[in-house]
């Protein structure tokens, strides 16, 4: 029986997203016994409309239904089906693999509509990033101590808390420009073409989220000009670097604010003779001060400052001194918590002179139809982010590869697809974890760890937990790889390095401690990645196969089994094993060439 389905371009052409002004077709099949005498599209949000359908074609049981229109503006149109009967009217909605069902208050569709001018860099495409949390990746020995906490030795473990319960994030390893630098090769080994580095400006913490001063590197990662030296190679290379942009909140401990009086002149935190007093937000005295999820070591910046959105985005601003040192893109910290406005500046100054860098937000949610502050964001409509941070395939992959529901993995997927701009989704980082989520080789076990912060500090995964954990991390990791969008991967997880939530999932990459089997695993991707980069642009088709799913990228396929029982699938040769399979054994995994 025929049915409507947005994913199927036999029936909604073109697939997915579209520009605003360019012509969507419809095909809409109805069943003859229903005796319809009309059908209608109902659309609202930039599209607001009743639009007749015509009768197009018709085969034995269906008559197909069709109409034209061009949504005029970019933003969201949803849209519903109704169908006149002599009985009355049949409402239609949509289930969640985006297929047509006859009942009342079903979902609708949703339709994004973008900037005809909308393009994003082509160069991140089909890549790898690698995620390095710069104080824990790498560390070429040196003098350098850090300005305040202290420096620990490479293999020690990170602390949870200080002896008072308090949480400073003070203490150290030292992870620095040229430690990256000397690890080059390990990241091309990888197929890496992008580096996302955490924030690497002076700050007082070892995460760095608390800046305190926009215009100088941290002296414990490196000199400004080690940092150009640290980026011209790795352009050489060719991997660009991505900074992370912390610009909702400055640090406590800062030349903006100056709360501990640690920097000459004043700050806010002094009064209002600062300069930067306008910057924040204050109560009834100075202790009583706006900051992010109410932490006190990080200030917020009003959302509608223009002064500092002039100093970091305008001509000769933070933006501007940082692209002048070669650096590929940006990355927005907690993007919902910016303006739109403040987020346009920000896209053009980093498009100033290059519109090949790249801008990605951080959004947890399905960035399309992201609600923040009350306000709908446009993010993906062209005038803000070239990508976002994908947590929803992170979540997606996740629940998969433990609960084994292929056709919920597939639905889910299929939304975001169907949602972001193609050249979004290509931009967009695909992860299974960063430095704000447990490491993936625990979110993948079934351990239940110890409640209390010390206690997860020295819990570690049996050799039995870790076995399954390994074999289920090999497979959301391909997943990984195979949806669309550029894989972010977090420095370690490669090698199964363990640790729970913030700081555990901080711990230093484990230099000549490394899972092997794991990393021989991400390096084939990596790998397989780098010498086929055009399959990876085209579009993504999913298949499910009872608990197993077939995702296809032109002519790759992956095939991917996560539940404890065979899986028949259609006969394929493995290029992992070299052997023709037509079954997948438990929580095992196929790659296969096929024809496009």
């Amino acid at each position: 029986m025929a049915v409507y389905d947005s994913r199927d371009t036999r029936y909604k052409t073109p697939f997915g997203a579209v520009a605003a002004g360019e012509e969507v077709r419809i095909l809409f099949p109805v069943e003859k016994t229903r005796l319809p005498e009309g059908v209608f599209l109902v659309a609202r949000g930039v599209l607001n409309a009743r639009i007749p359908l015509e009768i197009a074609e018709e085969d034995e049981g269906h008559l197909f239904f069709s109409c034209r229109f061009s949504p005029p503006v970019p933003g969201i149109v949803y849209y519903r089906f109704e169908i006149k009967t002599a009985a009355g009217f049949l409402f239609v909605g949509r289930d969640e693999e985006g297929k047509a069902r006859i009942r009342d208050w079903l979902p609708e569709w949703q339709l994004t509509v973008f900037q005809q001018d909308y393009v994003t860099p082509d160069w991140l495409k089909g890549g790898v990033v690698y995620h390095i949390f710069a104080d824990r990746f790498a560390r070429e020995e040196n003098d350098r101590k850090p300005r305040y906490g202290y420096l620990k030795p490479w293999y020690e473990d990170v602390e949870v808390h200080n002896s008072d319960g308090s949480y400073a994030a003070d203490d150290f390893f030292g992870g620095n420009a040229r430690g990256i630098l000397s690890r080059l090769d390990y990241l091309e080994s990888l197929g890496v073409t992008a580096i996302y580095l955490s924030p690497v400006f002076e700050s007082s913490s070892n995460h760095r989220y608390d800046t305190g001063d926009y215009t100088k590197i941290d002296s414990l990662f490196g000199t400004e000009e080690e940092f150009k030296e640290m980026v011209a190679a790795c352009g050489a290379k060719g991997i660009g670097i991505i900074l992370d942009g912390v610009f909702n909140h400055t640090g406590a401990d800062s030349l903006y604010f100056n709360k501990f009086s640690r920097y000459p002149g004043a700050g806010a935190y002094q009064g209002k003779e600062s300069p930067y007093f306008d910057w924040f937000t204050f109560g009834a005295d100075r202790e009583d001060y706006m900051c992010w999820w109410g932490v006190k070591s990080v200030p917020t910046v009003k959302r509608d400052c223009t002064s500092f959105q002039d100093f970091i985005a305008a001509p000769g601003g933070i933006i501007d001194r940082w692209n002048a040192c070669g650096i590929s893109g940006w990355r927005l910290d907690v993007a919902d918590e910016l303006s739109s406005d403040f987020i346009e500046k920000i896209r053009i100054a980093v498009k100033r002179g290059n519109p090949e860098r790249v801008l990605i937000g951080e959004v947890w949610e399905d960035a399309s139809t992201k609600v923040s502050y009350s306000q709908s964001r446009s993010y993906l409509f062209g005038k803000e982010l070239d990508g976002v941070m994908n947590y929803p395939f992170r979540t997606s992959i996740l629940n998969y590869i433990k609960n084994c529901d292929a056709y919920t993995f597939a639905a889910e997927i299929g939304n975001i697809i169907e949602n972001y701009p193609k050249q979004a989704l290509d931009c967009s980082f695909s992860m299974i974890g960063s430095h704000d989520t447990v490491r993936a080789i625990n979110a993948l076990s079934d351990a239940v760890p110890p409640h209390d912060e010390e206690g997860k500090k020295h819990f570690f995964l049996s050799p039995r937990m870790l076995s399954a954990a390994r074999k289920r991390l090999m497979l959301a990791a391909s997943l990984q790889y195979f949806l669309p969008g550029v894989p972010s991967l977090y420095y370690g997880d490669e090698t199964a390095l363990q640790g729970y939530a913030d700081p555990l999932n901080r711990r230093t990459y484990p230099w000549g401690k490394e899972d092997n089997q794991v990393l021989d695993f991400y390096r084939f991707l990596g790998n397989l990645r780098k010498k086929n980069r055009d399959c990876f642009v085209s579009r993504a088709f999913l298949h499910v196969f009872g608990s197993a799913v077939c995702v296809i990228r032109d002519k790759l396929a992956l095939y991917v089994n996560p539940s404890e029982e065979s899986v028949p699938v259609p006969r394929t040769k493995d290029i992992l094993t070299g052997a023709m399979i037509a079954e997948l054994p438990p929580l095992s995994l196929a790659i296969s060439f096929r024809d496009p």
